[in-house]
């Protein structure tokens, strides 16, 4: 579902990705895992071309994003294009990014009807259902300024699937909550992993890793140090610096 090939990024001389390669099956929860700085949430945004690449490329089934071949190079499609292809590619940030002036139910609608012209009805038949499924049925009326983080989160969780994407991107979606409030949050996303869902998250929360993921990477430096089932991954890493990452992290 997800195609990863030797993607390099550098902002200025800081080369944030040094030829990163992954590859993610349909329905295979994988977790990244690393230091501050390592690359993780280039990664994602390079994945849904929020950032450009400056090498490699990522295919989602099978369709490159952010280009095209022409003549045996990679043409960068138009911003347009691209936002066709986000419609297949959720991304849920740290910082929730609802929109502010619109309830709930209507920040789950915009998207469906704008840009993949489903009818108003049947979105908003949808946004309900997804309300229910993240326990919030009874605040689709609400603003989110008027929600707590956990709440607003769930809001960004149902938002992203009421476009049906191939894929949902998690960038530490709760390193912007109070304690009290994660385990809310991350509910949700074990339903969506016991329901087959594509997902990579990014996130700091190594229980978490060890109960979800069917595969957990280790990053550092812009590369993919280590990678394989949570058991080998947390409880007998091969890398050392995997083995200093988790000693720190535990």
């Amino acid at each position: 579902m997800v195609d990863v090939r030797g993607v390099h990024k550098a902002f200025g001389t800081l080369r944030v990705l040094r030829g990163v390669d992954l590859r993610v099956r349909a329905g295979e929860v994988v977790v990244i895992l690393g230091p501050s700085g390592s690359g993780k949430s280039t990664l994602l945004r390079s994945i849904n071309h929020l950032e450009r690449l400056d090498r490699g490329f990522v295919r989602i089934d099978g369709e490159l994003v952010g280009y095209r071949r022409s003549g045996g190079r990679l043409r960068e499609l138009t911003e347009r294009e691209v936002l066709r292809q986000r419609v297949h590619i959720g991304f849920v940030f740290q910082d929730f990014h609802l929109f502010p002036h619109l309830t709930v139910r209507e920040n789950l609608v915009e998207a469906p009807v704008s840009a993949r012209r489903v009818p108003r009805r049947v979105a908003e038949a949808r946004a309900a259902a997804l309300l229910a499924r993240v326990g919030l049925a009874d605040k689709a009326d609400a603003y989110p300024r008027r929600l707590s983080g956990g709440q607003q989160q769930r809001v960004a969780i149902a938002r992203a699937l009421a476009l049906e994407p191939k894929v949902l991107l998690f960038d530490e979606p709760t390193s912007a909550l109070d304690p009290e409030l994660v385990g809310e949050v991350l509910d949700v996303i074990r339903d969506l992993a016991r329901a087959g869902t594509t997902m990579l998250i990014v996130t700091h929360e190594i229980g978490f890793a060890r109960e979800v993921a069917d595969r957990v990477v280790f990053m550092d430096g812009g590369l993919i140090v280590e990678e394989g089932p949570p058991e080998q991954v947390l409880d007998a890493p091969r890398h050392a610096r995997t083995r200093a990452f988790l000693s720190k992290a535990l």
